[in-house]
């Protein structure tokens, strides 16, 4: 097979040949690597250099052989250490957005556009018919969550522009504001409450919730119990 080097890894010369499925991955991984070292102007030492200061040591003749296609394996836990001394996320190192257009989702697939491969990896695509309940409730967490932190906000500032109000109308039009926001936030409070059981009952662990907003969850149960005399 014919192959010639791209900045984004191997390309093929004629239609006929083409790379393996993980070797395709691999490139992909390999030419934004060094596609993101060159615009910090950094050598593969330099990059090693911040590998090793986070932790976890990636020496620089393996970045050179991870970039020139001679390395057979990239491990995840390498692909997370190199996304973190290069400032990015692991997901942009896989799947580079606006710099490779298409990929390969799986062997023998045709490539995709970058983009909807991404966000099936995210959890954020419906289209390659997967369904994962648990994510779609963090998803809606997250929303309602932001919606009844705006809402709150919202209440706070409303409720003091009717404590300061200048005259009648005034007062007036904000006491009708803080009623809508504080409806706002009710329905938001009770959205978060209802998402977060729905955690629970399929054996998950909601997400943390400002302290703002913890009054939502139900108070957690004494399981202390009270020492028998015999």
């Amino acid at each position: 097979m014919t192959q010639r080097r791209s900045d984004h890894g191997y390309e093929t010369e004629d239609d006929d040949d083409f790379l393996e499925w993980e070797d395709h991955v691999m490139a992909t991984v390999a030419g934004e690597v060094r596609r993101r070292r060159k615009e910090l102007r950094w050598s593969a030492q330099d990059l090693a250099d911040r590998c090793e200061e986070i932790g976890y040591p990636i020496p620089r003749n393996v970045l050179a052989n991870m970039e020139s296609g001679r390395r057979a394996t990239l491990p995840l836990v390498e692909i997370m250490v190199l996304a973190k001394a290069l400032r990015m996320t692991p997901i942009a190192l896989i799947y580079p957005v606006g710099y490779v257009p298409e990929v390969r989702p799986f062997p023998y697939e045709d490539p995709m556009p970058t983009w909807d491969v991404l966000q099936w990896f995210t959890g954020d695509s419906p289209d390659f018919g997967v369904e994962d309940s648990m994510i779609d409730h963090f998803h809606a967490h997250a929303l309602e969550l932001r919606a009844a932190e705006v809402a709150a906000q919202s209440e706070d500032y409303e409720r003091w522009k009717v404590r300061t109000a200048a005259n009648r109308v005034h007062r007036e039009a904000a006491e009708r504001a803080l009623a809508r926001y504080t409806d706002q936030a009710a329905k938001a409070r009770h959205a978060l409450r209802e998402h977060r059981n729905a955690i629970r009952n399929e054996g998950g662990t909601p997400p943390h919730l400002p302290a703002s907003l913890c009054d939502i969850d139900p108070p957690e149960t004494d399981h202390d119990t009270e020492e028998i005399d015999l």
